[in-house]
Formats: C-alpha cells, structure tokens, sequence
C-alpha cells in the first residue's frame, strides 16, 4: 500500500521549505543606506560594490549586475552571437537560425535566452556521473553539427561536473561557452570557482539561492569591452547624448540599488551558507544509509555549494510510476518506492520537495528539438529510455529523482523526521 501516515510522523508546525533566504542585519544596513542617501534607482554604491565583490568572488575580471539572471545570460547569449556572427540586422537574433547546443536538465531559464534571440537548441544528454551535461554526447554532438559554435552549460544544484572539460571541447571545436553558475555560485572544480569557466557566465540572487538580493543576477566576463556594452544594452542602449538616442534595441535589465544592497549584505555570509548546506547534505547521506537510494554525486576535484540535497532511487527499487503533463500515478509495492511517493509523503508533514528538473527535450515547448547522447541522436522518447538501445540519462534521472528539503534553517530533528518519513516509504 502507498505511504500513510499512521500517527508516527507529526506534521511540522511551520513548513520546512525547500530553500529559502536566510537574512542577516547587513543586508538591511544597506538597503537602508540606499532609502537614506535616496539612490533608489538602478545606479548606487551597493550595485558598484556588488560587481566589485562578485567578480572577485568568481575569479574574472567584471560583474555587471542585472534584474536576474536570465536577463544575465540574455545578455550572454547576445554578446557571444554577435562576437560569432557580427551584428545581426534589426528585427533578428543574435544567434538567428542557428543551433545552439544547451543543457538538458536543467531549468528553462537557461536556455529560453537562446530562443530569445532567435537560436534553435539543440540538447546534450546528461552524465549519470555528475548530472551534468555528458562531456562525451557534446563530443559527439559536435561531430554531428561541426558548424555549431555556441554552448550553454548549466551547473545542477550546486554540484558542478567538469565543465573545464566542456571548455576544452568548446575550444577544440572554435565555439563559445556560456557558463549558467544560477545554481554554482561559491562551488569549486579543482580549486576554480564555477562562474569563471565559460567565455561569458551567469550567477543568481533569486529567492532561493544560496545567497539572495530576493532576486537579480550577475553577468561575468573577463572583457571590459564586453562589460560596457552589457551595461549600455541593460539601460535601453541609450547612446551618448544629450536627449534618448537609440541605435541599438536595449532592455531594462539593470539591478536595483535596494536589491544590490541585499546581496552586497548576503555576500559576507557565502561560506557560512555552504558549510550550513553541506551539514543538511551529510545528515541525508548518514540516515538514508541503507536504502537502495544515493545522493546528488560529488565529482572527483569538484567542491559542492551543496545548494540542493537530492536523491535517486536505484532502479530495481522503484514501484511502478507514469507521469502525465501535469499528473503522476503510482503503485505502492514493499519494499520500494518512488517520487511521487516520496514527495506526497513529505508534503504530508509539512515539508516542501520537488522532482528533478524535467529534461528540456521531453518538454512540450522543445519536444520536436534535437537531443543528442552519447550515440548519436534520440528521437523517439519514453520516460527513461530511448528505444534502440540509446539510454536517455537525463530521463532516467528525472523518472528517479527527488529534492529533499534543503533549508539551510532546518533543524536536525526536522531533518531527522523527514529521513523517517523517507525510510517508512521502503517499508
């Protein structure tokens, strides 16, 4: 029979979310400062401190502060199509026709930029090693389209996979590479901050980042050339002069000195906010210990920002589970268990979970693009493998895998209720 709760599991008074902002009195110091000194605008000291702080976090040369991140690799995916194929004429993209490859798990906002301006995405297969897109399928993918020569890459839930060899591949083959760090952001691959890899990068301040302006981003690049004309585009790309003169379109994409004033505050707190995170990931790792389950991998050289906790149940532990558009259905069977269960049963206490991000190519939007693994090109879908005997990993994953509760606030005997909860799933 499915998880009930029979009176051993007592609801949480107030609700364990999956991860929300932890707030300290800096961050309110310079949002005051901003109201006091009346710089309410999207120029301040707080933005300029903020693109100072998170360039040299992330071991790059600038920081243009943003509305988001989205809006931030926006402006990526603008800056590398025209470094690639020049200026584009007014009404096209800036990738206008042209393949991108992308990741495919992965939140949509990495790639919707690409569309923005015009692109075609094309998916690259994930790694069951990192969860991260497979440095082999983008290997293959460029033997298939050799004339493709811009890839965005995402950094799944703060455990990044060796996007320093994505680098490499980008640059064997003359492409650019746009580094989505959202979810990355103070994660390290052999002492590298994440962010700094791709030739133009992404961080997030959203709400539930590990460290938060309530939203905002940063767009990171070593050019100040490329930092000036982000600057200019995110303002409306107002030129010099003395009343608006536009030559270009331009977008209101530029960070709010309040927000800068919480993230400027949130910065400090960086390390602090992983060890806290880190501490919910080994407390999983130790009391699930025993089930046929195993955690978000850590790849080998790789320090974790431990931003999401999240688990998959090995295969021949998994009860009988069919998704539809917006429903799930599953059969309850001793001894095992599946996401849909486990999340019913955690939310059943007053605890907040998800599913794994649902790949890009089994989206509705994106269901007819290419995706590509290791073999080639997967055309025909099922929920977690392609016929032919190609394997969909990053389906498979999404079919297996759930976020646990990952507030950094969480208590150890909250963290401790939601690992009974879990257990008694198996029973």
């Amino acid at each position: 029979m499915a998880f009930k709760n029979d009176g051993r599991f007592e609801k949480f008074p107030k609700k364990v979310w999956l991860a929300s902002p932890t707030m300290h009195k800096e961050e309110w110091e310079y949002m005051n400062e901003a109201y006091t000194t009346n710089w309410m605008s999207t120029v301040g000291e707080n933005i300029n401190e903020v693109e100072k702080i998170a360039a040299k976090k992330a071991g790059v040369s600038y920081a243009v502060g943003l509305s988001s991140c989205t809006a931030a690799l926006h402006l990526c995916v603008k800056l590398a199509g025209e470094r690639l194929y020049g200026k584009p004429p007014v009404g096209c993209g800036a990738v206008q026709g042209r393949r991108v490859f992308c990741s495919d798990v992965t939140f949509a906002a990495t790639l919707n930029p690409v569309v923005y301006e015009g692109g075609i995405p094309v998916f690259i297969d994930t790694e069951h090693e990192s969860w991260n897109m497979d440095p082999v399928a983008l290997e293959k993918a460029f033997e298939m389209y050799p004339e493709v020569k811009l890839v965005v890459s995402a950094e799944l839930y703060g455990f990044p996979g060796r996007m320093d060899e994505i680098k490499k591949i980008c640059e064997k083959h003359g492409a650019l590479l746009i580094e989505d760090a959202a979810e990355a952001m103070g994660a390290t691959i052999d002492g590298r901050q994440c962010g700094s890899f791709g030739d133009y990068s992404a961080v997030s301040y959203n709400g539930n980042k590990i460290i938060t302006g309530s939203s905002g981003g940063c767009l990171l690049t070593n050019s100040l050339e490329d930092a000036n004309k982000v600057r200019k585009w995110s303002t409306q790309a107002r030129e010099n002069a003395a009343w608006y003169q536009h030559e270009e379109v331009g977008y209101n994409y530029r960070m709010s000195n309040v927000i800068a004033g919480v993230v400027r505050g949130q910065y400090g707190y960086l390390e602090e906010h992983i060890g806290a995170k880190k501490m919910v990931y080994e407390r999983y790792a130790e009391g699930l210990k025993g089930l046929p389950v195993k955690m978000n991998p850590i790849t080998d050289g790789t320090e974790p920002n431990y931003w999401l906790s999240a688990m998959i149940i090995d295969e021949d532990a998994m009860c009988k589970q069919v998704r539809g558009e917006c429903d799930a259905l599953y059969i309850a069977e001793a001894g095992k268990s599946c996401p849909t269960e486990i999340l019913e049963a955690i939310t059943g206490i007053n605890a907040e979970g998800r599913p794994i991000w649902k790949p890009m190519h089994l989206q509705p939007m994106y269901r007819m693009n290419e995706c590509i693994g290791r073999n080639g090109s997967m055309r025909a879908r099922t929920n977690a493998y392609i016929a032919g005997g190609v394997s969909d990993v990053g389906a498979d994953i999404f079919a297996r895998g759930v976020c646990l509760p990952s507030d950094n606030k969480m208590t150890a005997e909250e963290q401790e209720r939601i690992i009974a909860v879990i257990r008694a799933c198996f029973e």
